[in-house]
C-alpha cells in the first residue's frame, strides 16, 4: 500500500511539473506545432532510459524507488494521451502533414532519447 501511495504522490507533483514545462516551450516556440507535448515525452523517454538501465545493471536504485520514479514520476511526466488528441486533431483539421510529422518526431525522437539515455547511463556506471 504504501508504494502506492508514493506513485500517486509522485504522479500528482510532476504532473505540474510537465505542465509547467509544456506551457512555457509552446509559449516560447508558438501553438503551431506541439512541442511542449514533444519535450516532455522526449525528456521522459530519455530519463526513463537512464533509470532503467542504472536501476537493472545495479543496486543503485531499489527496486521500490524504481517503481515510484518510473510509474509515477514519469508516468506523470510523459504526455501520450495528449500526443495522440493534439496529432488526431492535426488530421480532423485536415493538416496531414503535420499530424504525419508529429508522429514520426514524436517515435523517432523517444526511441532516440530512451537510446541515448540507456547509453549514458551504462557510461555512467562503467557498464
Amino acid at each position: 500500500m504504501a508504494r502506492f501511495l508514493w506513485v500517486c504522490l509522485a504522479g500528482a507533483v510532476v504532473t505540474g511539473a510537465r505542465y509547467l514545462l509544456s506551457g512555457w516551450l509552446q509559449r516560447k516556440l508558438g501553438p503551431s506545432f506541439p512541442f511542449g507535448t514533444l519535450a516532455v515525452n522526449v525528456l521522459g523517454c530519455f530519463l526513463l532510459g537512464v533509470l532503467m538501465q542504472i536501476s537493472l545493471s545495479t543496486r543503485l536504485v531499489p527496486a521500490d524507488t524504481r517503481v515510484v520514479i518510473a510509474i509515477g514520476l514519469l508516468g506523470g511526466f510523459t504526455t501520450y494521451s495528449t500526443f495522440n488528441y493534439e496529432t488526431l486533431a492535426f488530421f480532423r483539421e485536415g493538416a496531414w502533414a503535420l499530424g504525419l510529422a508529429s508522429v514520426l518526431v514524436t517515435v523517432i525522437g523517444c526511441l532516440a532519447a530512451g537510446l541515448t539515455g540507456i547509453a549514458g547511463a551504462r557510461w555512467l556506471i562503467g557498464n
